[in-house]
């Protein structure tokens, strides 16, 4: 039984069966949801928040470590961790204090703080880059990495993967068909200008795509993950960071490395685990415990032609780079207590094997049912795919997507007490991740591969 045979009017009752047990154990939600729709946009503060599996969004009551309690008092093991964004679990004791502390003396300054220091040390430790910037979303720090990349360069594109994330970037919003021809990814809303003339885009793991598309000698920057997360973990072919290195730097490109998912492969992402060599690095989401947070780093020599460009300016208040906000007081405290104290190489240590045993109890429960599925892991994060492979690009990702089977894989979780991250079937281990956890989420598993294989 692949998924394009799995039983479709058999999911159809299944589905309405878990559409009423959501709705009967959500009254208050379905309450508070339909008061929301007063004053909110489709009754939500973010458009992403209509995207649960559910009629309606469940409403969290509070939230610590892996574990969340909604308002009408259901028990959640948090698997999602605000698709990253929660990555140190929720509310970390030691960065509530010291987020707390900053708070009363003092939010934001334009001025630099101590915190700043210690944590520009950190991040090039980890990371290999030696100077680093701050702001407070990967968005911002992949906007402002993009214009540097331009100005030093003189080259107006950047090239991208096909369906690859990067946050709010206009530049990103794009796709190619198999012709090569460059458009707007759907749903891409409002955007500015045709994606043709900012942005090239290729496949991953494509090479020649890449070489020709460099050969042009436009491209700025390649702005790439190290492995695609938000189109399902799509991994990279042996030998192609080091090729893709060897292309950008024969055809003078700078090459960004966004780390923001890819922190999951290890306290230094997978720049560190796998030797990668950016000249930037963007990185925002898990850093600040939750309080926004991001920054950017760059090599010794970015640095030296940076500061020569910054040097010519007439003046850098408007210049599109950095914010009011930005290399705040409370973020960059939050940071040093999150990379101090929380997300640490020991921390690592006990959430990989985590994600290991969640694929184990997946892979066992996909052969005891005969379910034509795979799974994918980077780090301490793991997804389970509709398909007997898991894809080797961004295309081939998006053509396998079944998305009536991954609402109901995801309502059937949430019903029994188990939060994935929407639009795919991913897990993310935390610090405060527990076997028991990953466990409760195996035997859900099981049970619903046995009903969908009855």
């Amino acid at each position: 039984m692949s998924s394009s045979t799995v039983d479709r009017a058999r999911l159809t009752e299944l589905m309405a069966r878990e559409q009423e047990r959501f709705t009967s154990s959500h009254p208050r939600s379905g309450e508070l949801f339909e008061a929301s729709r007063r004053s909110m946009l489709a009754g939500v503060p973010m458009p992403w928040m209509t995207e649960w599996a559910g009629p309606y969004p469940v409403f969290v009551a509070d939230a610590e470590g892996a574990r969340f309690t909604d308002v009408d008092g259901n028990s959640y093991v948090d698997f999602c961790l605000g698709d990253t964004g929660g990555m140190t679990g929720h509310s970390p004791k030691i960065a509530v204090e010291a987020i707390a502390a900053q708070a009363a003396n003092g939010i934001t300054l334009m001025l630099p703080t101590e915190d700043s220091i210690w944590v520009g040390d950190e991040m090039a430790r980890r990371f290999g880059l030696p100077y680093w910037q701050f702001c407070l979303t990967a968005t911002d720090a992949n906007r402002f990495t993009i214009r540097l990349a331009r100005a030093l360069t003189g080259r107006p594109k950047i090239l991208v993967y096909n369906w690859c994330y990067h946050g709010t970037v206009d530049e990103t919003f794009a796709t190619v068909d198999e012709h090569g021809i460059v458009s707007a990814r759907p749903a891409n809303i409002g955007p500015p200008v045709d994606p043709a003339v900012t942005t090239r885009v290729v496949e991953f793991n494509d090479l020649e795509a890449l070489e020709e598309a460099l050969a042009h000698e436009d491209v700025a920057c390649v702005l790439a993950e190290p492995a695609l997360t938000n189109i399902g973990i799509v991994l990279p072919d042996p030998g192609y960071h080091e090729a893709l290195r060897a292309l950008t730097t024969k055809y003078g490109t700078y090459l960004v490395i966004d780390e923001t998912h890819c922190i999951c492969a290890g306290p230094g992402g997978a720049t560190m685990a796998w030797g990668l060599q950016p000249d930037f690095l963007t990185i925002g989401k898990p850093l600040g415990s939750g309080v926004p947070s991001a920054c950017y780093g760059m090599t010794q020599e970015v640095a030296d032609a940076t500061q020569a460009y910054m040097d010519g300016l007439p003046a850098t208040d408007a210049g599109g780079i950095g914010g009011t906000l930005s290399g705040n007081a409370l973020s960059l405290a939050a940071m040093r207590a999150t990379l101090e104290h929380v997300l640490t190489d020991e921390a690592f240590e006990r959430m990989i094997p985590l994600a290991e045993r969640w694929t184990d109890g997946v892979k066992a429960a996909i052969g005891r049912h005969g379910l034509p599925w795979d799974v994918q892991r980077l780090g301490c994060r793991a997804e389970y795919w509709f398909t007997p492979r898991p894809a080797r690009n961004g295309g081939e990702a998006a053509a396998a997507d079944d998305h009536e089977l991954a609402r109901f894989t995801h309502l059937y979780a949430l019903n029994r007490g188990v939060l994935l991250t929407p639009f795919h079937n991913m897990a993310l281990m935390s610090p405060a991740t527990v076997e028991a956890d990953v466990d409760a989420h195996s035997t859900v598993f099981e049970e619903m591969a046995a009903e969908l294989t009855v």
